[in-house]
C-alpha cells in the first residue's frame, strides 16, 4: 500500500524498505517514533499503531492514564459489538478509530465532558456524516466505559447528530437497463454482472464469490456476507430465466465463480466495482453503480405488487425501513391503480 492510502487509514504511519529490500511501517509524528512491523493493517499492527498514538505520555508529561481512549480502543476491538460485524464495517470502524485517537487518544474517557465531545465534533461540521460516523462511534465506546466502571453515564447520549443530507444511491431505470445491455451482449463479463446482480439483488462482495456450486435444484442459495458474522442472512431464490440462460454456459463450463477473471482467480469486490464504472462510463450511464442494481430489484419486485417481506426474502435484508426506501421509487401510479384494485 502507498504512503497516500496509508496516511487515510492510519495518520502518521509511512513505508520504508529494511537493509534486505523488505517493506516495513513505522509511526512519525512530534518526535515519537515507533515501528509497526511489516504485516500493514494486521491485528498485531493496530495494537501497535495505537500504543504509538498514546505515545506512553499524555500532555504535560505525565504517565498515559489507563483510563485513555487509546486503551479504551483497544478494549472495544474486543468486543463483540466490534468482532461480529462484517470486514468493511470492521475497516471502516478501524479508520474513524485511528483518525481519532490520532488527536484525542493521550485524553481521558473517564473525565471527557459533553462539552469536549461538542467540541470535537464541531470541528467535523463541515462534513456531517463524518462528524455523526464519529458520535455513533464514540458512544459506543463510552458505553464500554460503563461496563468496565470507568465512568457512571455516558456524555455523547445527549448530543444530537448534525442534520445530514442522506446520500442517495441512483436506481437504474429501465431505460438505463436497456441502455446498458444494448452496449454488453451476453457472453462477456459487463453483461453476466449486470444480469446476475440485476437477477438476483445480490451486493458486489456477494456477487464475486457467486458460482455453480450456489445452485441447487434450479435454486440459488448464499448467505450474505454483511450478515456472516451476526447469525447470517440466507438467500433462497428461484432462478429467473433471464438468469438461467446467462448462467448456463458457466455450469456447463464448471467454473468456480461466474465472475471470475480469465486466469480464474475470483474478481474482487473491490476490481467488481471498479470495472462497473468502466462499463457504466463507455455506456454513458454515469449515474449508475452495482449497488443501484440492488436498489432496481427491490423496485420492480415493489411494481410487480410483492410484499415488503416479499422483497426481503429476495434482497436479505432485515429491516422493513430500509426495504421501504429501496422500493421508494417505484413507479406511484402503477402502484395507484392495483391499490384501487384492491380496494374495489
Amino acid at each position: 500500500m502507498k504512503n497516500g492510502k496509508a496516511q487515510k487509514k492510519f495518520p502518521g504511519a509511512t513505508s520504508y524498505l529494511d537493509r534486505h529490500g523488505k517493506r516495513r511501517w513505522r509511526y512519525r509524528r512530534g518526535g515519537n517514533s515507533v515501528e509497526l512491523g511489516g504485516n500493514f493493517g494486521s491485528e498485531n499492527f493496530r495494537e501497535r499503531y495505537e500504543r504509538a498514538i498514546a505515545g506512553g505520555k499524555a500532555q504535560g508529561g505525565k504517565t498515559q492514564s489507563r483510563y485513555s481512549f487509546s486503551n479504551l480502543a483497544k478494549a472495544y476491538r474486543k468486543t463483540a459489538e466490534f468482532i461480529n460485524t462484517s470486514p468493511s464495517t470492521q475497516s471502516k470502524r478501524s479508520r474513524i478509530i485511528g483518525n481519532f485517537l490520532a488527536e484525542h487518544g493521550s485524553k481521558s474517557a473517564k473525565t471527557i465532558r459533553p462539552r469536549h465531545i461538542r467540541k470535537i465534533l464541531e470541528a467535523k461540521r463541515e462534513t456531517p456524516a463524518a462528524a455523526n460516523d464519529l458520535r455513533l462511534l464514540l458512544e459506543a465506546m463510552l458505553d464500554l466505559s460503563l461496563d468496565l466502571e470507568w465512568r457512571d453515564d455516558n456524555p455523547v447520549s445527549g448530543i444530537k447528530p448534525f442534520p445530514a443530507t442522506r446520500r442517495t444511491i441512483h436506481t437504474w431505470t429501465e431505460d438505463e437497463i436497456e441502455k446498458y445491455l444494448e452496449c454488453y451482449p451476453p457472453g462477456c463479463a459487463a453483461h453476466t454482472a449486470m444480469i446476475l446482480m440485476l437477477y438476483t439483488g445480490a451486493a458486489r462482495v456477494d456477487a464475486v464469490r457467486l458460482g455453480p456450486k450456489n445452485l441447487v435444484n434450479g435454486r440459488l442459495k448464499y448467505f450474505r456476507q454483511k450478515t456472516k458474522n451476526s447469525g447470517g442472512v440466507e438467500i433462497d431464490i428461484p432462478l429467473h430465466p433471464e438468469l438461467s440462460a446467462c448462467l448456463r454456459p458457466f455450469i456447463e463450463d464448471d467454473v468456480e465463480t461466474f465472475l471470475q477473471l480469465s486466469n480464474g482467480k475470483q474478481r474482487s469486490e473491490k476490481g467488481l466495482g471498479m470495472s462497473f464504472r468502466t462499463w457504466c462510463d463507455k455506456a454513458g450511464l454515469s449515474e449508475c453503480t452495482p449497488h443501484g442494481l440492488r436498489k432496481a430489484i427491490a423496485r420492480r419486485l415493489a411494481e410487480a405488487g410483492c410484499s415488503p417481506h416479499e422483497i426481503m426474502a429476495v434482497t436479505g435484508h432485515r429491516d422493513l425501513e430500509m426495504v421501504a426506501l429501496y422500493a421508494s421509487e417505484a413507479r406511484r401510479e402503477g402502484l395507484a391503480n392495483q391499490a384501487i384494485d384492491l380496494l374495489s
